[in-house]
């Protein structure tokens, strides 16, 4: 049968190709073409690994005429990597670049943050927390040191807070910490390092949020400075691009820091600054990579309504 080898030859190079190029949507189709599967049976296959996805999305996913956003439809793209029998991350991979490619064209960033602002997540695990959005501090300072692991992904993030009370009776402050795309917040730790203690914590796993209530030993009267520190250790995700810290109030100094293991380090960094989770990015700047501390920080002398982040690209 050399006609039918041959074809067969012409489909797994035309997937190879597209894995190494791209773009995603050319990729997946190249996929499912070699594997022979009618999107009845990938639909079947995605089921069974406990992902729901519509056979109309998954042709507009080989199309193009739609992506894969929402944290569900990314743990679909992951299950169709070991459906597909293709590379760990390579699907992810291709998308992801897709997004970077459409955020260096000033387009809306991280459309996930924008899809969990929108679903009110954020505003459902704080009244379950009755903690209001504005909890009666000012902050005065802000250092997050954000720890890439091994395997590329998000490990950890301490976060080092110096706030003052503008009301009395302030007792407690909630951190809310967004996991990237596909991450699991049940698996997450929260770890209480310096004047605090955990305390109620609640989580989403479709969007990836956690909210965590951080008491003080004490009830801070207007006026009263206080720090605080604490820890998210999460490493439940994929392969980490960028870190993004969002604020919709005027605030002090904040300082962003990420760190990389000496043999896992990105070939460039950049700075940038959204005025709200679905405007176009601003403010990118390349940022020098320490050599000798493998980690790359970042600056804001006052903190301004809006986003600043850092993202990093794997090669």
């Amino acid at each position: 049968m050399p006609h039918a080898t041959q074809h067969a030859d012409v489909i797994t190079a035309e997937l190879d190709s597209a894995l190494s190029g791209g773009p995603f949507h050319v990729a997946l189709r190249a996929a499912i073409a070699a594997r022979g599967l009618p999107l009845q049976r990938v639909q079947h296959h995605l089921s069974r690994h406990g992902v729901k996805v519509g056979v109309t999305s998954l042709s507009y996913w080989q199309q193009g005429a739609r992506r894969p956003q929402r944290p569900e439809s990314l743990r679909a793209v992951r299950a169709l990597e070991e459906i597909l029998q293709l590379p760990e991350e390579s699907l992810i991979r291709l998308l992801a670049e897709s997004d970077e490619r459409t955020a260096d064209r000033d387009s809306p960033g991280r459309s996930y943050r924008s899809l969990v602002e929108a679903s009110g997540v954020l505003e459902q695990l704080l009244d379950e927390l009755g903690a209001p959005r504005e909890g009666g501090l000012h902050t005065l300072g802000h250092h997050e040191r954000v720890r890439i692991g091994a395997r590329r992904e998000m490990a950890e993030r301490e976060s080092h807070h110096i706030v003052r009370a503008h009301r009395d009776g302030v007792d407690r402050h909630v951190a809310v910490h967004y996991g990237d795309p596909g991450s699991a917040p049940e698996r997450m730790r929260v770890h209480a390092l310096e004047n605090c203690r955990t305390g109620r914590v609640r989580r989403h796993h479709d969007t990836g949020v956690l909210a965590v209530e951080l008491l003080f030993d004490t009830r801070l009267r207007a006026g009263d400075t206080f720090l605080f520190r604490y820890a998210v250790e999460d490493g439940t995700a994929g392969v980490s691009r960028e870190y993004v810290r969002g604020t919709d109030s005027p605030g002090g100094q904040y300082a962003l820091q990420v760190c990389f293991e000496p043999g896992v380090l990105p070939v460039r960094c950049h700075r940038f600054t959204q005025h709200s989770a679905a405007a176009p990015r601003g403010g990118r700047q390349e940022l020098p990579l320490s050599a000798r501390h493998h980690s790359v920080h970042l600056v804001e002398p006052r903190v301004r309504s809006g986003y600043v982040g850092i993202s990093w690209d794997w090669g």
